[in-house]
Parts: C-alpha cells; structure tokens; sequence
C-alpha cells in the first residue's frame, strides 16, 4: 500500500483522490486533513485484493441454550420486510426511499452500488450520479475535485482513455456487491448506515495487464432527509471484514466478461 498524500480542500471537503498506481502496488487514494467530506474517488482503487475470495463464513453469534435462555439472536438488519424499496428512479438510480430505517438502509446500499460503477468515470454520468445521491451542498463542493481527480492520467492508469472508455474489445469493470446493511444511528431526519461490501475492478480483456480483482470493504454513510429522500451528506471507508480466501479457480478474461454482460446488478432494500 502506498503512503496517503494530503490534497486541497475546497469548501471545507474532505476529498478522498486517487494514488498514482491503483493496481501495481494495490496503492491508495490520498484524504485531505479536513473532516467534513469524504468523496468516493477512491472507493475504485480501494477494490483491489486477492481474486480469490470466500463468499460464505461461519457465524459465531451466540444461540439459545438448551436450558431455555430467552436471549435468542435477534434477526439481521437485511432480513427481508416485504416492503417495496423505492417507487422510482432518478438517472438510473432508485429513488424515494421511505422515510425509515429500512429506507434509509435501502438508500445507502443503492447509492454505494451507483458510487462504485463505472459511470464514475465519465463526467457527464459522474456529475449526475453525485447530484443525485448527495445533499445539493454536499454535490457542490465534490464535483470539481473528482474531475481533478479523475484525471486523463489516472484514466490512463486504468487502461482508460481521457473519456473513461475502456479499448474496443476490452471490459472495464467496477463495481460495488452489498453484503449487507445496518443503522448506527437514526432519527426522522438523519441517519448513519454502515454499508458491507465486496468490489470487483480491472479490466477484462486480451490486452489487459489488470485483471479483474476483488476486495472486501465497509462503507459508512450520513444521510439527511432533504428533498423528501435520503441524501449522502458525509461518507468514510474502511477495510474488512474479509473473508478467507477460498480456493475457487480464477475466471479467464473472456469468463469475466461476459458475466459482466450477462449478470446486471439489483436495486437492493433492507
């Protein structure tokens, strides 16, 4: 892993911008001293681990005892509801969320999904996902520096070109799994979720000399209620917890690619 580098911070955000090398050294993104904003620039260059990856594990959350102890397990904060998540979208991303904890669980994953997908890098959908999922204030004072970030030389680094398109014949993929979801702190007008994730990122081709690798993250969200929906109004990462890796085979690059095409994504609720 790289050192972090301290960048500019305007209007009080804290801009989380890429390393120079996000796949030869698994390198990281740089964060700025101030504490207000988190942008997820980084969350791309965050998603680089081992390819293989187990994706079950044991549960070592304690049982009732045959003695009759009534402190049972309570059920996870995914279980299934029945409720419909959203009623809408809004470019592409699931839109008005209910004004609970299941709304806003549901928002969080949703809005880590679109953050971590390859719209990011290309300005024109980048813009429109961060005006979409963030506070008004908050999209203000990231969008100028994700384009710095998102630089033609970083592109470059990708196997990207200036546009954020990937080589005829050759797939990039980013893209963020939810594993699951839960509230640290709610009232009707604010919430913190903790998204649990996987993130897949490389490029799938014959000239590609990045393949597709994984890695396993957490990604906590401040949402507000503004605008009659829940909003990003600050976000952080952190690694872990991962799984051991399991012994699965490695896809080849044509495998990676059409499942990339022929498996889309969810709109995910609680």
């Amino acid at each position: 892993m790289s050192d972090e580098h301290d960048y500019g911070e305007p209007t009080g955000t804290r801009v989380r911008l890429p390393d120079a090398d996000p796949y030869g050294g698994a390198r990281r993104p740089g964060r700025s001293s101030s504490r207000s904003l988190v942008t997820v620039v980084g969350v791309v260059v965050l998603l680089i681990a081992a390819i293989a990856f187990a994706n079950r594990g044991g549960d070592d959350s304690p049982s009732s005892s045959a003695t009759g102890d009534t402190d049972k397990p309570k059920a996870a904060p995914t279980a299934a509801t029945g409720t419909k998540p959203v009623q809408m979208k809004m470019g592409g991303i699931p839109a008005g969320y209910a004004r609970d904890e299941q709304g806003a669980q549901s928002a969080a994953a949703n809005y880590a999904v679109a953050l971590g997908s390859t719209g990011m890098f290309q300005k024109e959908s980048r813009h429109a996902i961060v005006g979409t999922v963030y506070t008004a204030d908050a999209a203000a004072g990231l969008q100028a520096p994700m384009d710095q970030a998102y630089s033609a030389d970083f592109l470059a680094k990708l196997g990207l070109d200036e546009n954020g398109n990937a080589p005829e014949g050759d797939t990039f993929v980013s893209r963020v799994v939810p594993v699951g979801t839960t509230v640290q702190a709610y009232t009707s007008t604010t919430a913190k979720v903790a998204v649990w994730y996987l993130g897949l990122i490389g490029m799938s081709g014959e000239t590609s000399t990045d393949p597709v690798t994984s890695s396993w993250k957490t990604w906590t969200f401040d949402l507000q209620w503004a605008g009659d929906d829940w909003k990003i109004v600050t976000d952080e990462q952190k690694d872990g917890p991962a799984p051991v890796p399991g012994d699965d085979r490695a896809a080849s690059s044509d495998e990676i690619s059409k499942a990339i095409e022929e498996y889309g994504g969810f709109t995910y609720a609680r």
